[in-house]
């Protein structure tokens, strides 16, 4: 299988495990419903957010849409950046990770773009895919997150200088299939970089 193909086939099954997954989430569930998978360490945990990975926000209607303009920016020179990775025949592992953080910002930007129009509100009832009217404008959309891990949930000893008694949690965002493809893929470009970018010209 040719470096092209082993790119598209990662990044078409990263969208449909992400969009399948969000898809579920959003028909079936409530804004802020659980579903504990391993006791009070692994959540399934319905969120919504207007900005970027690990619910991170920018203001407002403006924000939103710059934001997502930025996206669109971003995936274009991404794509431009894989095809010439695939062109010089670059390290696997590299156009492996360039593809997985490809995906992710798709997965996400499909979100930002197109749920507000395809999906209505999921506040009081679990959202109609493709309902009469739905619930935000084309770029307006909210990402959808749902993977909770609060790792340690505990509190600051009373001694401590920072915020004593009170409660600590890590892991605390609330994340996506496409926030964890664009991660894994940042983290092993720079772990494996040398590996990667040996025979790179």
């Amino acid at each position: 299988m040719s470096l092209g193909k082993k790119s598209i086939l990662l990044i078409i099954l990263i969208l449909i495990i992400d969009q399948a997954l969000k898809i579920c989430v959003k028909t079936h569930m409530l804004i802020g419903d659980e579903i504990h998978l391993f006791g009070n360490r692994g959540i399934l945990h319905f969120i919504e957010n207007n900005g970027m990975a690990f619910g991170m926000e920018m203001g407002g209607k403006p924000g939103k849409f710059i934001l997502s303009l930025f996206r669109i920016i971003a995936i274009t020179g991404i794509g431009f950046f894989l095809s010439s990775l695939i062109k010089k025949k670059a390290n696997l592992g590299l156009i492996l990770a360039v593809s997985a953080i490809l995906a992710g910002a798709i997965g996400n930007i499909i979100d930002s773009a197109f749920y507000g129009m395809i999906f209505n509100e999921s506040f009081s009832q679990p959202s109609v895919l493709f309902p009469p009217e739905g619930y935000s404008s084309f770029l307006h959309g909210r990402v959808v997150d749902m993977f909770y891990f609060p790792i340690i949930d505990s509190h600051w000893p009373a001694w401590s200088p920072i915020k004593p008694n009170e409660s600590f949690i890590f892991f605390r965002p609330v994340f996506n299939v496409a926030d964890s493809a664009i991660t894994c893929g940042v983290i092993s470009i720079l772990l494996f970089q040398k590996k990667m970018f040996a025979n790179f010209s």
